[in-house]
């Protein structure tokens, strides 16, 4: 009796997809962690590197910046050239720019490799979700995709008190650069395993990329970004005001470049259609000021407590963890629920979000200067449960009216959308609370900046409140609205 085994490429292919999830989970956490850390450990850079407050700004909107601009046609490079091959170069890209930021000696420098960083993690990203489509089964595919959500959330929590940690630690006399040069072990480890473990898809080199348009929308986020990040500094020239206005008329450029594109029948970067979808459209905008309100909140909570209170950077990793566990237990809760009341969970979320803003402001005035962590969780836990019943629904009701053939264009510029609004959230933000806090260092000053602040993110939220309504009630309903 003899015994053989199926080594056939399929067969492979499925027996290690859980190896292959665990390398592309990798990926994901260490876009995370960099999406995260630069806000705790930009007091520190500034303090080596020098670049003044808009380098905090640029370290986090040059990167989401660059990754907006890349996945418009990261997705597309995987199509083309093989998803597999499309995942390790954008890894190794990746882990090289991480090493690159480590050794950086001037602000120039590190703010370069961030958007080299954020470029490549474009290319890496959109090639987990056809893998994972490609190796499992529909009817393992969802529990595959369940595995991301205790993964951000765990990324959430454990990313800034990390920082911190590495920060305060100090290892090699280091400082600052570990939290970059941590990424080498962990992409040279993915490296090793995606090549044995991912498999190969058929390249299709007959899609073509459109490339102009790619640089047309680059450019309009740059045009936009740029001015209200280092207006302020600058004392708002009136070329800021003309960029702003460059930026807004670049992004009706592009819209209209893809219309034409479109009837021509060339490829687009953004399928036309989506734009008379008014569950997409509307999605897009509410993406803005929902993500916009949640990465500017971010960072300005880690300006006031580092700079305004003094606390270390493993201290103010730790003085947000009520609001990342806030998150995970909103996302929980949300998910059961989802198919059911869809576009209500998010308008709760967003109430409760606002709410917890507001609360968050009126506890450093009723605390005073001797306002800790204790006195801030409460608040902060409650802005986490919100976000995360907000941003748990979202994806999955804005795409509830495209079609197949619309999903892949879609979800790309989603996510785009997602990335842009915390660049835009940071600039906006940012600029706000050192517009407020001028040249006064004590803590009243800082308190009232990060209050200036924290309401307009909280008037963000209202807007993504107000814009919500444009969305399907529930993620299966048709995308004029009508359903159960």
């Amino acid at each position: 009796m003899s015994l053989t085994t199926d080594r056939s490429p399929v067969s492979l292919a499925y027996a290690l997809r859980w190896p292959a999830l665990f390398v592309i989970l990798a990926a994901e956490i260490m876009d995370l962690l960099d999406a995260l850390i630069t806000s705790i450990a930009g007091p520190t850079i500034v303090g080596d590197l020098g670049g003044g407050e808009t380098l905090i700004q640029w370290l986090s909107a040059g990167y989401t910046i660059a990754m907006a601009s890349g996945l418009l046609i990261g997705g597309r490079l995987g199509d083309i050239y093989g998803r597999r091959r499309m995942f390790l170069v954008g890894m190794a890209g990746f882990t090289a720019m991480s090493l690159a930021c480590a050794l950086a000696q001037s602000p120039e420098m590190l703010v370069g490799t961030r958007v080299l960083q954020g470029l490549l993690g474009a290319v890496m990203l959109p090639q987990g979700l056809g893998l994972i489509k490609q190796m499992f089964p529909p009817d393992e595919v969802a529990k595959a995709f369940g595995a991301f959500g205790p993964v951000m959330g765990l990324s959430a929590v454990g990313g800034p008190i990390l920082a911190g940690w590495l920060v305060d630690l100090d290892a090699f006399g280091w400082g600052w650069r570990t939290i970059f040069a941590i990424n080498v072990p962990v992409g040279l480890i993915a490296l090793v395993a995606g090549s044995r473990v991912l498999p190969a898809s058929t390249p299709d080199r007959r899609i073509r990329i459109d490339v102009g348009s790619a640089a047309v929308a680059a450019t309009a986020m740059v045009l936009l970004i740029y001015p209200l990040i280092q207006g302020r500094e600058l004392g708002w020239p009136a070329w800021s005001y003309v960029m702003l206005a460059a930026g807004v008329a670049t992004f009706v450029v592009f819209a209209a470049l893809e219309r034409r594109r479109d009837r021509r029948g060339e490829p687009t970067l953004v399928t036309p259609t989506l734009f008379a979808k008014k569950a997409f459209t509307g999605g897009l905008v509410t993406g803005m000021a929902l993500f916009g309100a949640l990465m500017g909140t971010s960072i300005v909570f880690t300006l006031f407590v580092q700079l305004g209170l003094g606390y270390s950077p493993l201290k103010a990793g730790l003085a947000g963890t009520a609001q990342a566990v806030g998150m995970i237990v909103g996302f929980v809760v949300a998910q059961p629920l989802n198919a059911r009341f869809g576009r209500r969970i998010m308008l709760v979320g967003e109430l409760l979000t606002a709410a917890a803003l507001i609360a968050f402001v009126l506890t450093l005035h009723a605390a005073g200067d001797g306002v800790g962590i204790a006195a801030m969780s409460p608040s902060l836990a409650v802005l986490g449960i919100g976000m995360g019943l907000t941003m748990a629904p979202f994806f999955d009701i804005v795409l509830a009216g495209v079609d197949d053939t619309e999903s892949g264009s879609a979800s790309g510029a989603l996510t785009s959308v997602q990335q842009l609004g915390g660049a835009f959230g940071v600039a906006v933000l940012g600029t706000v609370f050192f517009h407020a806090l001028g040249h006064d260092s004590s803590v009243g000053a800082f308190r009232d900046a990060a209050s200036a602040a924290v309401w307009l993110a909280a008037g963000f939220v209202a807007l993504g409140f107000v814009l919500t309504f444009l969305l399907p009630r529930r993620a299966r309903e048709d995308a004029s609205g009508h359903g159960g």
